[in-house]
């Protein structure tokens, strides 16, 4: 697999899952009700123990976003 292919790949990684991370952020701050109530369908926890969670969850996939998306892309735009 050649440099060039890989920068593709991590560049569509990239724009994907910041895509989905964007819309699951904008999601969660603009509409937390709406979230919170399907979500408590599935899942018996409190409101406050949900909101705490979520966050965890957005900051723990922005972390991987940035270490496994885009660090490698940036790196390979650098070498190549």
């Amino acid at each position: 697999m050649d440099l060039q292919t890989l920068t593709t790949f991590f560049m569509w990684c990239t724009i994907i899952n910041g895509g989905l991370l964007l819309l699951w952020t904008t999601f969660f701050l603009f509409t937390p009700n709406l979230v919170y109530k399907t979500q408590s369908k599935f899942v018996n926890i409190s409101q406050e123990n949900f909101t705490v969670v979520m966050y965890c969850f957005l900051g723990l996939f922005k972390i991987m976003f940035l270490i496994f998306n885009v660090v490698p892309f940036i790196v390979l735009l650098i070498v190549n």
